[in-house]
Formats: C-alpha cells, sequence, structure tokens
C-alpha cells in the first residue's frame, strides 16, 4: 500500500478505552489512532480529515496533559448544524477518535460506557469544536483555520489535466497544514 510519507510522520493518538479494556481488545484498553487509520475510515486525506484530526489531539492534550485521554468520556459541540458545510466529515473523525456520537453510538454494557449522546451540534459556542471532560467538567475550545495555508494556485488547473499532479500538490498542502499545526489550531 502507498501513500505519503508524511503520514506516518505525524504524531499518534494514545488513548485509554475502559470498554477496550473490559471486553479485551486491548491491554488495559491502552492504544494508539494514527493519521493513516483516520484517513483509511474517511478514505480521504484532506485539509479538513487534518483539521480534525488536528483540534482532536490539541484538545486532548490540553484536557489530558500527558495521561491518555479516555475514549468514551468526552464530550464534543460543534456551533453548527451537522448538515452545514463540512461539520459531518469533522465529526465521523472526531468519532473514531473520542467515541462520541450523538444518537447513532453505543448505548452502553451494564449501564456503563455509553457512547451516544455525546456530540451536539447547533451548540452554544463560538469555536470550531468545544471538547468537555466527562469526569472533570474541563472543557477547552478548538479554532481551525486552514485558509492560512492556502493551496498552490496553480492545483486547481491540474485536477483535469494531470490528475497526479494535482494530487501531489494536494497532499502537500495537507502535510504542511500538519507541519504548520500551530498556525491553523488555536485551543483556548
Amino acid at each position: 500500500m502507498n501513500y505519503p510519507e508524511f503520514f506516518d510522520k505525524v504524531e499518534p493518538i494514545k488513548l485509554k478505552d475502559p470498554l477496550a479494556q473490559v471486553l479485551g481488545a486491548f491491554e488495559n484498553g491502552e492504544y494508539e489512532i494514527s493519521y493513516l487509520e483516520v484517513v483509511k475510515a474517511a478514505g480521504h486525506s484532506c485539509p479538513t480529515v487534518a483539521g480534525a484530526y488536528l483540534m482532536t489531539q490539541s484538545a486532548l492534550k490540553a484536557l489530558y496533559g500527558d495521561e491518555r485521554a479516555v475514549r468514551g468520556e468526552i464530550k464534543v459541540a460543534f456551533k453548527e448544524a451537522l448538515e452545514d458545510g463540512v461539520a459531518g466529515v469533522i465529526a465521523n473523525v472526531i468519532t473514531q477518535i473520542t467515541g462520541a456520537t450523538q444518537k447513532s453510538g453505543f448505548k452502553g454494557l451494564g449501564g456503563r460506557f455509553a457512547r451516544h449522546s455525546l456530540m451536539e451540534f447547533e451548540a452554544n459556542t463560538t469555536a470550531s469544536t468545544k471538547f468537555t471532560r466527562i469526569d472533570t467538567g474541563k472543557s477547552v475550545e478548538v479554532f481551525y483555520n486552514p485558509n492560512t495555508i492556502p493551496p498552490d494556485p496553480q492545483m486547481m488547473g491540474y485536477m483535469q489535466s494531470d490528475p497526479q499532479k494535482f494530487a501531489q500538490l494536494w497532499q502537500e498542502r495537507v502535510a504542511k497544514i500538519f507541519a504548520n499545526a500551530q498556525e491553523v489550531i488555536d485551543v483556548v
């Protein structure tokens, strides 16, 4: 399987999942999710998928510090409606990482581990997303602005005439977004 080299250079997100531990999926429920895994689930790599990954990674670092974030114990709120813009794409990536869903998620096991109702749309926030730890109530708002890393001005011209060049320039922008995360992500 061939893919852009930078996928392997993106820092993975370290998680602990109590449900995975109870069900014996991972020792101590500990594992990592990589950008490559997120790309596989999304079916593509783009500024939106990269942004969702970076927003989640940044929020979890702010909420948990050096600890592993606890999957299934994080609420996520969006200012947009699910159907607006790319909110659904971002939500899918965040769901993959945090387990949070609006209605469709896991309903629980023995009264524990429920993941549904942890995601809200049209919430009272001005941020791109708001992440809240269930156990402490601590929350952070995350703003994402990929426009600080504009695409190559010639990229769209290659879409029909040279699809390989188009794809190369597309992924170069995504790589630049990761390389300049401090410019595109703001956590408050």
